[in-house]
């Protein structure tokens, strides 16, 4: 499937998974995730796993296996973690492109309430920060369908994006 924009131009479509630790309720996150997630051609794919009980070692532990449980093979995983990289919207575009054209399974990766364990960070290809503030992770699936989108928009030259930067 090919994406065009407004000048013709486009390319691969993302066609990409989101493996989250927790289940959405009915409300605004939900409702911004499901807004931006159908914007996105195509859609966001949303696996929801349980939240795991216990000890905060043996939480992040045990969500973690399940995460990687979760993974297709040949997945090209994107761990959406604090400590990783925070590129501009428009090095977000490269990124995706690049990932596209990989040809594999892309699968985002968001932890629980611990964090992602050890073992998901190691098996991440990429590691994507939406920034240093913490954010709910509800909220985190809602940045990144908008960031996917935005993504998607400076590919296909689309003008959603504005890049331009005040005093500039």
């Amino acid at each position: 499937m090919v994406g065009r924009g407004a000048d013709g131009r486009g390319g691969p479509d993302l066609k990409a998974r989101l493996v989250a630790i927790g289940r959405a309720k009915a409300g605004p996150e939900s409702a911004l995730f499901a807004a931006y997630n159908a914007r996105l051609r195509p859609a966001l794919e949303l696996q929801e796993l349980p939240e795991a009980r216990g000890a905060p070692a043996e939480m992040r532990r045990r969500e973690g296996a399940a995460l990687i449980a979760a993974l297709p093979d040949r997945a090209l995983v994107v761990a959406l973690d604090l400590g990783g990289a925070a590129p501009t919207s428009e090095a977000l575009a490269a990124h995706t492109q690049r990932w596209m054209e990989a040809a594999r399974p892309i699968v985002f990766l968001v932890g629980g309430a611990e964090g992602l364990d050890p073992a998901v960070l190691a098996r991440a290809e990429h590691r994507l920060s939406l920034g240093p503030l913490t954010w709910p992770h509800m909220l985190v699936r809602a940045l990144l369908a908008e960031q996917l989108f935005r993504a998607q928009c400076i590919r296909d030259g689309h003008p959603y994006h504005r890049a331009w930067r005040p005093g500039g």
